[in-house]
C-alpha cells in the first residue's frame, strides 16, 4: 500500500511530513532524585512541608498522595532547590512501575522529587502537556518497560529515558492535541465524580429504606422481623470432579464463587454436563435466588448476588430460594447492605471460617409487607440502572480517549 504524500516512514512509525521524531534527551533536562547521602529519611516530616514524590506517589497520569506520603520541610527544600518540582515537569517512577508518569500542574508546583523518582523538565521548544501525553501512549510505555535495566526489578535511569523517541508535531498542533485530550480527561473526571455521588446517594437510600427509617409514600403498615428460614429455605451447590472430562463442557450453567462479584448474574462462564450434575452435589436452582458467598478469606465470603437465569453453583455459594411470600430483589438489597455483618457471622475464630446454611437461615431481616418490599426494590434498582448507565458512558468515553491518543499523538488524524 502506497503512503500518502503528506506522510513519511520513520523508525517509530509513519508520521506527517511536517512532524519530527526526537529523542527525549534532546527535549529537556532529566534529573534523578536525591540519593541517601543528600536526603536522609530522618529529615522527612509527618506534619508539615511539601509531599515527597517517589514511585508510590506516581500513577498513570495522576499523583497518588495519601496520609503515608512523607513531607519535606522547608529547610530541606531550601537546601536542595534543584529537586523542587515545577509546573511542566514530568515525573516518573525510577524503580518498578517505570511506565507510569505524571505532569506537574499548578497545585503540585513546589513539591519535592524523591530518591525513587526521575523527572524531565521539557525545554520551551516542546509543549510539556503534549509530551506528557506521549508518555501515556501504550507504545511509549511498552518501550520503557522493555528497555528498563535491572534483572529483579525494572529500573529507569537518565540514559534509558533519554533514549525514548517520540513524534513531535509543530508547536501550535502540540497545544491543540494536548487541549483536546485534556478535555476528554476532564469529562472522565466529571463522570467519575458523578458516579461516586450517585453511589453515595444509593448507600444513603439503602440505609433509610431498608431499615424503615424512611417510608415511601403510601406505606404505613408496621414491619415485622423474620429470620430467612421462617419464609424460605436455602441450599448449597457442589463441584463435579475435575478429573472426569465428561462432567464438563455441557449445556448446564455452573457458577463459581468468584462470579458473585457480578452482583446481577445473567450468565456464567462454567458449563457442566448432565453426567456432571448427576454425579455431584450441585443442583439446578431457579432464577431470582439470592446468592451468598459462604467461604474464602478474601472478599468473596459474604458477597451477595442475584441470578436471573437457571444455573448450578459450587459448594461455596448458598442459594436462597424465591417464593411468593417475599420480593427476592428486596432481600438481595438488604443482605448486600450487610456485607461486614455477614462476614462477622462466619464460623471459626475471629470470623476466619465460613458461613453455612444454618447461619444463613438464622439471619434476621426487616420484613415489610410485600408491596412495600417491591416498591423499595424498584427505587434501588432504578438507582442502580442510573449508575450502570453512567459507568457505561464513562467506559465508552475512556475507550474513545484511547483511540484519540493513538490517532492524534501519531498524526494519523490531524486537528483542523
Amino acid at each position: 500500500m502506497e503512503l500518502r504524500p503528506a506522510y513519511k516512514k520513520t523508525d517509530v512509525g509513519v508520521i506527517p511530513e511536517d512532524w519530527e521524531i526526537k529523542a527525549v534527551g534532546d527535549l529537556g533536562q532529566i534529573r534523578t532524585g536525591p540519593f541517601g547521602t543528600l536526603l536522609k529519611a530522618e529529615e522527612y516530616s509527618g506534619s508539615n512541608g511539601v509531599p515527597l514524590i517517589s514511585v508510590g506517589e506516581i500513577g498513570h497520569g495522576t499523583f497518588r498522595i495519601t496520609n503515608k506520603t512523607p513531607l519535606v520541610p522547608e529547610v530541606v527544600v531550601n537546601r536542595l532547590p534543584q529537586y523542587v518540582l515545577r509546573v511542566g515537569d514530568i515525573v516518573f517512577g525510577r524503580k518498578g512501575a517505570v511506565d507510569r508518569s505524571v505532569l506537574v500542574d499548578a497545585p503540585q508546583d513546589g513539591w519535592f522529587l524523591g530518591s525513587d523518582g526521575i523527572s524531565l523538565r521539557p525545554s520551551q521548544s516542546c509543549h510539556a502537556p503534549y509530551l506528557a501525553w506521549q508518555f501515556r501512549r501504550h507504545q511509549v510505555q511498552s518501550w520503557l518497560l522493555q528497555n528498563a535495566v535491572g534483572t529483579t526489578m525494572a529500573s529507569l535511569n537518565q540514559a534509558v529515558l533519554s533514549g525514548v523517541r517520540v513524534p513531535i508535531a509543530p508547536e501550535p498542533e502540540q497545544r491543540a492535541i494536548a487541549s483536546a485530550l485534556s478535555d476528554v480527561d476532564a469529562l472522565l473526571a466529571k463522570l467519575d465524580q458523578l458516579i461516586a455521588k450517585k453511589r453515595d446517594l444509593k448507600q444513603a437510600a439503602m440505609q433509610q429504606l431498608l431499615t424503615g427509617q424512611t417510608r415511601l409514600p403510601g406505606f404505613d403498615e408496621p414491619w415485622e422481623s423474620k429470620c430467612i428460614g421462617e419464609f424460605t429455605d436455602c441450599t448449597a451447590g457442589g463441584t463435579p470432579s475435575t478429573t472426569v472430562a465428561a462432567y464438563w463442557g455441557g449445556s448446564i450453567r455452573w457458577m463459581s464463587s468468584g462470579e458473585l462479584n457480578m452482583k446481577r448474574v445473567n450468565d456464567v462462564a462454567g458449563r457442566i454436563s448432565e453426567q456432571g450434575l448427576k454425579n455431584s452435589s450441585t443442583k439446578i436452582i431457579p432464577s431470582y435466588c439470592v446468592l451468598v458467598g459462604l467461604a474464602g478469606q478474601g472478599k468473596t465470603r459474604g458477597t451477595v448476588a442475584i441470578n436471573y437465569v437457571e444455573l448450578c453453583t459450587n459448594q461455596s455459594i448458598a442459594a436462597i430460594f424465591p417464593n411468593a411470600s417475599f420480593d427476592p430483589t428486596y432481600l438481595y438489597y438488604n443482605l448486600d447492605a450487610r456485607y461486614d455483618e455477614l462476614r462477622s457471622l462466619s464460623t471459626g475464630d475471629g470470623g476466619r471460617g465460613g458461613l453455612n446454611l444454618r447461619i444463613i437461615r438464622s439471619i434476621s431481616v426487616p420484613f415489610p409487607p410485600i408491596a412495600e418490599q417491591t416498591a423499595i426494590a424498584t427505587v434501588l434498582s432504578d438507582m442502580d440502572a442510573e449508575i450502570a448507565a453512567l459507568e457505561a458512558r464513562r467506559d465508552k468515553t475512556h475507550a474513545l480517549k484511547q483511540g484519540m491518543m493513538q490517532a492524534l499523538l501519531t498524526g494519523r488524524i490531524r486537528l483542523v
